[in-house]
């Protein structure tokens, strides 16, 4: 498989994914600034809308949009319960997640990364997400991850996009149970190496 990211991007997400599965990878760094390849060539010849991340099985058959790559990693790999089973109540939760995280956190940021966006638009967006952080934090209490005890690619997600809490000055420290539990996202093996392979350690 191949996964196209852009380091520290939301793809970051997938590439945790697959350092958790032990899945046989190829990570290929496609810098959405300037969508250039290591080898040169236009990233838009690989996937048309430029973004990331995107992912090429073996046979060719390419995957889009981070919630549906993870997934598909996750479930090539059930007992390492990365996803709960299809079908389950569990998986609906997970997905559930997988929603929150994309709608209302990594959209909520989109904006406060635009420099052509007004601050008053700015400053409506980071209260916005300010209301979603509190409301995390009392998720979270009394729980190892998202779900519980096990780790899924959900953690992977969230623990992505809340790392823009830094470079956009959102001050995380209101919030212990998410601060403590991003420590224990970073200090899982599969992480240090996405993250290491990206260039962010």
């Amino acid at each position: 498989m191949k996964l196209y990211y852009s380091p520290g991007a939301c793809s970051l997400s997938p590439h945790i994914a697959l350092h958790e599965s032990g899945l046989a990878h190829e990570a290929i760094a496609a810098p959405t600034k300037t969508h250039q390849l290591p080898d040169g060539s236009d990233y838009y010849q690989v996937n048309p809308l430029g973004y990331v991340p995107y992912l090429v099985l073996d046979d060719g058959t390419a995957l889009r949009e981070g919630p549906a790559i993870v997934q598909y990693i996750a479930d090539q790999v059930p007992d390492k319960k990365l996803a709960p089973p299809n079908g389950t109540m569990a998986r609906y939760q997970l997905q559930s997640w997988l929603n929150f995280v994309g709608t209302e956190l990594h959209k909520g940021f989109s904006p406060l990364f635009n420099p052509a966006m007004p601050d008053e638009a700015k400053a409506l967006s980071k209260e916005r997400l300010l209301g979603r952080l509190k409301w995390l934090e009392g998720e979270l209490a009394g729980k190892t991850y998202l779900m519980g005890d096990d780790f899924t690619v959900a953690d992977g997600y969230l623990f992505v996009v809340t790392n823009w809490a830094k470079p956009m000055g959102i001050d995380l420290s209101p919030y212990p149970n998410l601060v403590a539990y991003r420590g224990r996202v970073a200090a899982r093996p599969a992480v240090q190496a996405a993250m290491k392979h990206e260039g962010l350690l």
